[in-house]
């Protein structure tokens, strides 16, 4: 136990990086008062443009890759799960970094860099999940409902390519979080008022 909590404390550490607001500070602008008000890669790439949301889901991406395999090599007799301790530790930073009076983002990009990680361990689970979540965005043009289904698939993944249960069991956990972050994205959905997705700078 005390392992995993140490695993989720260098993560989360590393989750407070906010790559959002560092790069909205670059444009001397604060996403926080911008656009939906996230700290996250959609919001960047609306008010902020390509170069803005590009950087910021590669650095949320990165964040998440550099706990895991930091967690991976420090703690090597724990193995992967060190590791997804730390990617657990980079979502609960990002979603709610201390210095930002926890409000960050959602999550996402942090999960899709746990993803890469995985891939070593298994790549149906990369394939899949990857899949699942650009049809759902393909078909409905709503990132939040690609973001959902794809983070949805990310346990039942684990849990038919027979992976430990406690694995299954962090990322129905995170899951859950993702949900909870994306609700009123949920309401939105469910009343036909959700912003479609279009790749260029809002006005």
């Amino acid at each position: 136990m005390v392992i995993r909590l140490c695993c989720i404390l260098i993560g989360y550490f590393i989750g407070c990086i906010q790559t959002a607001f560092l790069v909205s500070k670059l444009f001397r602008t604060d996403l926080r008062t911008k656009g939906s008000g996230n700290l996250g890669t959609t919001n960047a790439l609306r008010v902020l443009g390509r170069r803005a949301g590009i950087a910021t889901f590669a650095g949320d991406i990165l964040k998440a890759v550099a706990a895991f395999v930091l967690c991976y090599f420090l703690f090597r007799d724990y193995g992967v799960t060190a590791g997804l301790y730390g990617w657990v530790g980079v979502v609960l930073g990002h979603d709610f970094p201390f210095y930002l009076q926890f409000k960050g983002g959602k999550g996402i990009a942090a999960t899709i860099g746990l993803i890469f990680c995985m891939a070593t361990v298994n790549i149906w689970i990369l394939a899949v999940s990857f899949t699942v979540g650009i049809l759902a965005v393909a078909i409905t043009r709503y990132i939040s409902a690609g973001s959902l289904v794809f983070t949805a698939s990310i346990p039942v993944m684990m849990f038919l390519t027979a992976q430990p249960a406690e694995w299954t069991l962090i990322t129905l956990c995170m899951t859950a979080l993702a949900f909870w972050k994306h609700r009123a994205n949920i309401k939105r959905l469910a009343s036909g008022t959700e912003n479609k997705f279009y790749f260029r700078k809002s006005e």
